[in-house]
């Protein structure tokens, strides 16, 4: 039994082949198309919109932005990529009619038009929103750590160099040191040649390195990404309102929009600034751990509260007086025979020690530092 065979290199054809036939009616390429052809490019700020009627030709802008869109959603970063697969791929010699921008104008277009891609990216949540696939009734927000190209020993060098001028210009201030004005423009210099300035150390999932925390917001009808934002936040503590807020507009304003986050986002001043205007925050309180002991302690639920007394009473039967107002984490918190609870931003303890033969003193109070639950 023969292979299946292919057609000869060299066969001709009485019909050739087009383009237009290799791309299916419902392919990505022809929604980009459709998509940039309807754009006002020159109102979104992208440059040379009009060809010029004297100078040498340009590629079009709206060729490139499909060409951006093209490699963002085949992963495509590198402008070296993009030039190769110019050349080699059918589908973007349909979607740019055969033309192979060079790396360095494909690098170029992204380089000056960083702001006007991302008002295009808002202009397809408009359309999105238009169309139904975006209804703004209820939103997911997280965050993700992105690895900085800079590597960790340039970003010390660099926030050291921070410092020093720092130190340099208070002591100026006190008249202590003789400056050397050389030394200073060094520094200066060097800092303005940092590839990444904005990069700081992070925790991710690799140990702690120079990062960035990328916010997005996705809108849970078609889990389409509705806003994004680059920040140097190292956690994601006060990016609650910002993102909701943001998420808010760009899904049209509705009168009420819930947003879902995980407890990295607990902050009771900005889930009350949301709930002001008309966001609706559906985040679980950021509760402290106890990372001490073999996870034996008691839960604060096990702590029975007594409203006409305003007190609590611990498992082992000993009862928490309210001591003080406080503003930090609810938490339960044992040194020696001290335990204290606080709910609601109260403190309540109990100084009279466990005697050691109480069955629950081992889960109850410890003989170190605190414990938090």
């Amino acid at each position: 039994m023969a292979f299946i065979q292919g057609e000869g290199r060299s066969q001709g054809t009485l019909f050739p082949v087009t383009l237009d036939e290799l791309i299916p009616e419902d392919h990505v390429c022809r929604v980009i198309d459709a998509f940039v052809g309807r754009l006002d490019v020159a109102g979104l700020g992208f440059e040379r919109a009009e060809a010029a009627e004297t100078g040498r030709p340009g590629y079009d802008p709206r060729d490139l932005l499909k060409l951006y869109l093209y490699g963002y959603l085949q992963q495509i970063r590198s402008s070296r990529r993009l030039e190769l697969e110019c050349q080699r791929n059918v589908e973007l010699m349909w979607l740019l009619g055969r033309l192979c921008p060079d790396h360095k104008s494909i690098a170029e277009f992204r380089r000056v038009h960083s702001d006007a891609v991302t008002e295009a990216g808002a202009e397809l949540i408009r359309f999105a929103r238009s169309v139904g696939l975006v209804r703004g009734e209820w939103v997911a927000i997280d965050g993700s750590k992105f690895r900085a190209v800079s590597s960790a020993r340039s970003v010390r060098e660099r926030e050291a160099l921070k410092r020093y001028l720092d130190e340099l210009e208070s002591a100026d201030a006190q008249d202590e040191v003789v400056i050397d004005p050389s030394a200073v423009a060094a520094a200066l210099e060097k800092l303005k040649k940092h590839s990444e300035p904005e990069a700081g150390f992070m925790r991710t999932g690799d140990g702690t390195a120079p990062a960035y925390n990328v916010q997005t917001a996705v809108d849970a009808e078609h889990a389409l990404i509705v806003v994004q934002k680059v920040t140097r936040e190292s956690n994601d503590t006060r990016s609650l309102q910002p993102m909701a807020e943001a998420a808010k507009m760009a899904v049209g304003e509705p009168q009420r929009m819930n947003v879902i986050a995980d407890a990295g986002y607990s902050n009771g001043e900005q889930a009350e600034a949301c709930e002001g205007k008309g966001i609706l925050p559906h985040v679980p309180s950021n509760r402290a751990i106890n990372n001490q002991g073999d996870g034996t302690f008691f839960d604060r639920t096990a702590f029975q509260y007594q409203e006409q007394s305003d007190t609590f009473v611990c498992p082992a039967g000993q009862t928490l007086t309210r001591k003080q107002q406080r503003s930090r984490r609810d938490l339960c918190s044992s040194t020696g025979g001290l335990r204290s609870l606080r709910p609601q931003g109260s403190l309540y303890s109990s100084f009279p020690a466990l005697r050691d033969t109480a069955p629950a003193r081992s889960r109850a109070a410890g003989h170190g530092s605190a414990r938090h639950v």
